[in-house]
């Protein structure tokens, strides 16, 4: 998320792996909005085999699974974001909006005011 010049990425870690970030995020919300992995992936311009990885990546990091994958013929095939996968993505969109209520504070006054506009050319 970008709030001006501020730019923050919230990661959530599980061990070595990333549980949730803001693209596993968005993967969950398209996964809501069309019912499948790979409809989900053609939404953010990702290939099915990508988004099953992450899927898969946050199913294996918490626990209920966030993703339910449907079997079968018909209207009852698919994937859908579970209770528990609801309920992680609305307190991750929680924290990503008090992290952009930083862009409010006075550390990012003290920050913004030793920033410069572009980087200075290369000196290599």
């Amino acid at each position: 998320m970008r709030v001006g010049p501020l730019r923050l990425k919230l990661q959530v870690a599980c061990g070595d792996a990333l549980a949730i970030g803001p693209g596993k995020a968005d993967l969950l919300d398209a996964i809501q909005a069309h019912g499948s992995i790979s409809a989900a992936g053609r939404a953010l311009a990702m290939s099915y085999r990508r988004a099953w990885l992450l899927v898969d990546e946050m199913n294996r990091c918490f626990d209920p699974p966030l993703v339910e994958t449907l079997r079968g013929g018909g209207t009852e095939r698919g994937a859908r974001v579970t209770a528990s996968g609801v309920a992680v993505l609305a307190a991750y969109r929680e924290m990503e909006d008090a992290a952009a209520a930083l862009a409010d504070s006075p550390a990012y006054e003290r920050l913004r005011a030793l920033l410069r506009d572009a980087p200075r050319p290369s000196s290599a």
